[in-house]
């Protein structure tokens, strides 16, 4: 570094000189960053898709999508038996349940604590090699921190060293506290099995349990999401966007789930209920009966209720819906204001012309002069129902999350991750899509600048016209054609409620998907994100790959991988799947496609685990280390920092502060 570069910099290497105050001290950083480079990739873990499929996610999140099961294969293949493998995996993913199986059936307790504790720690000291001592060092639990590092770093086959590692183990049992160190060292392993998680979305609808999803990721050590279609919807309900809130709810009760809504966030349901007696008493709505997935049931009374319920917060929607088209007319989607293409008096639903037989045309809430105008019931519901999404603390502090730890894309060790699509042209050319006062934008720049909307709905300091647009743009992020969480021609649930003719539910996919399997397509879309090497890939979900059909994953030459995650049980007939996962470790990918999983309590008592198959996607043709990765071009820049503080050191440009 010469004494210009020196000058430059001079008040980036003062402060820097805060923190490395000698040469000794920038030195020995130097060294342990060198040194870091050199150890292997983390294991990043990716999922999509999950819909609220609370326990099948944290089963996969507890086995790592099978790593840990592949892990104990290789350690113990030949000293053990396969099932004494498959109880030690289990063990590990439900470390407390499985106690008190093993307890009350055990006869030589004592025994099997010995012989599982030398075998965790065998498991423990494998998912710990690729981490420093002070990464491992940070994840141990407080009470036996200083123990299982002791076991990790000596061994039984170290005659000088055999006596006393046998002494801590017989210790810990004698003490009284085998079962708490077993707990403890089973969600070490767990922890370490995976460096980074990455959701490509859609937490929320479907399941029950997208709240216990969002809980369990608030513990999580390192984790990401690419935003979905359905988060946005939860995000802009959030806001207080009121379609969104109609959309949330007219899931909810489509699939007879409200275990979420009332249960976890507290939004109240009895004004709903209540309205929707009144008004839709006489009404069979048999096109709102929910769909049950399994172990789903209902009592008739309560089945009807919720039909009703349906339907009421439906014809609300398409009201709620209409008024932000016309608002905002430049997204070209006043076509989908359902309710003003009806005929109510011949109960026919017109369109260009074309006539369409409706299933019923009952709308006592509906002025077919003013189709869109709330009744002043309907406006005093959806002003009870803003405000309690408004107000529920938990979802608010969820939402946060999403927004903290996400955004509409991310670019992570030459992988292009999204949930759903990038707009393009005819010819796969970036599509430009208009957003807040005619700004055009494309690719990465449109990713960007929606990311940037959504967050502005959010924040105080948005300047009030913007705050409203933004707002509303979640409708469009949730049913626009050239949505990136959407690309569709448009989203069929008025007729799929109420037309007869299925020809008109179809929802004819974008550009992306009719072209994403073509090689240079891909290519143009990771060259305008700016994604460079010669193993890149674009990694997203969002739509199930329908293995029943012969579809694959894997498309265009393997630069693109799709793995919808499948959890939603909603999808499995239709897939023949529960989806992939897919993960990526120091020797490459691998695709791990799963049957559906069924219960945590099956993989406790009967040692059944998802059944998985792996597939290998890319092999490296070296062992990647941490220098190969974008951690590795942060630490080779903080070196580079370390060596010219160095060097203003040794040349008197700065003084050591010894």
């Amino acid at each position: 570094m010469n004494t210009n570069t020196a000058n430059r910099d001079m008040h980036y290497l003062q402060l820097l000189s805060n923190t490395f105050p000698t040469i000794a001290a920038a030195s020995t950083e130097i060294i342990n960053l060198e040194a870091i480079m050199n150890l292997p990739k983390g294991t990043e873990h990716f999922l999509a898709d999950l819909h609220g499929e609370s326990a099948a996610f944290q089963h996969v999140l507890k086995n790592a999508s099978g790593n840990i099961r592949r892990k104990v294969s290789e350690l113990f293949k030949g000293d053990i038996r396969e099932a004494e493998r498959r109880e030690l995996c289990t063990l590990i993913y439900y470390p407390e349940q499985k106690l008190e199986l093993i307890k009350a059936n055990e006869e030589d307790l004592d025994d099997w604590y010995h012989i599982t504790i030398h075998r965790l720690v065998a498991v423990c000291r494998d998912v710990s090699s690729k981490y420093t001592r002070s990464k491992v060092r940070k994840s141990l639990p407080k009470d036996f921190g200083y123990i299982i590092e002791e076991l990790l770093h000596e061994r039984t086959d170290d005659v000088d060293k055999a006596a006393y590692v046998n002494v801590i183990v017989d210790t810990i049992i004698s003490t009284g506290r085998a079962d708490d160190f077993i707990v403890a060292i089973s969600n070490v392993i767990q922890r370490l099995a995976i460096d980074q998680l990455h959701i490509l979305g859609d937490i929320y609808d479907r399941g029950p349990g997208a709240h216990i999803i969002l809980d369990t990721l608030r513990q999580y050590h390192s984790w990401d999401i690419q935003w979905g279609n359905h988060d946005i919807l939860w995000m802009g309900a959030c806001a207080g966007n009121n379609a969104c809130i109609c959309n949330v709810l007219r899931l909810c009760l489509r699939y007879a789930n409200l275990t979420t809504i009332e249960e976890a966030y507290g939004i109240n349901l009895v004004p709903l209920a209540t309205f929707a007696m009144e008004v839709y008493g006489d009404d069979p709505c048999e096109e709102f009966q929910p769909k049950f997935l399994k172990d789903n049931t209902m009592e008739d009374k309560y089945q009807r209720l919720t039909a009703q319920m349906h339907k009421a917060i439906s014809v609300i929607q398409f009201k709620k819906e209409a008024l932000i088209f016309h608002r905002r007319p430049e997204w070209q989607m006043e076509d989908r204001c359902v309710l003003e293409h009806i005929d109510y008096q011949r109960g026919v639903y017109v369109v260009d012309g074309q006539e369409y037989e409706m299933k019923s045309c009952h709308f006592p809430t509906v002025d077919p002069a003013n189709p869109n105008e709330l009744t002043p019931e309907e406006h005093q519901l959806m002003e009870r129902l803003h405000h309690s999404f408004r107000v529920s603390e938990k979802l608010q502090k969820h939402i946060k999350m999403l927004l903290s730890h996400g955004c509409m894309y991310s670019i992570c060790n030459q992988n292009l991750l999204f949930h759903a699509a990038i707009p393009l042209n005819d010819d796969g050319s970036l599509k430009e899509v208009e957003l807040y006062k005619g700004e055009r934008f494309s690719g990465k720049d449109l990713m960007h600048n929606i990311g940037m909307m959504v967050r502005a709905a959010f924040e105080n300091d948005t300047e009030q016209e913007q705050r409203l647009y933004a707002r509303d743009y979640f409708l469009y992020l949730w049913c626009g054609k050239d949505s990136p969480l959407f690309d569709k021609s448009k989203m069929a649930t008025f007729e799929r409620y109420f037309l007869t003719d299925k020809t008109t539910y179809k929802e004819e996919k974008g550009n992306y998907f009719r072209l994403r399997d073509n090689e240079e397509v891909c290519d143009r879309i990771l060259d305008s994100f700016g994604v460079k090497g010669p193993n890149r890939h674009i990694i997203n979900g969002h739509v199930p790959v329908h293995v029943v059909k012969g579809e694959n994953p894997i498309k265009a030459n393997g630069k693109l991988m799709v793995i919808d995650g499948g959890f939603s049980e909603a999808y499995h007939n239709e897939t023949g799947i529960a989806g992939y996962t897919l993960v990526y470790h120091s020797r490459g990918f691998q695709l791990v496609q799963h049957e559906p999983f069924t219960s945590a309590q099956d993989a406790i008592q009967r040692g059944l685990d998802i059944k998985s198959t792996t597939q290998l996607v890319e092999l490296s043709a070296h062992r990647m280390r941490v220098a190969d990765t974008d951690k590795g071009e942060e630490l080779r820049a903080q070196v580079e920092d370390l060596r010219q503080l160095l060097y203003a050191y040794r040349h008197g440009i700065l003084k050591e502060r010894k």
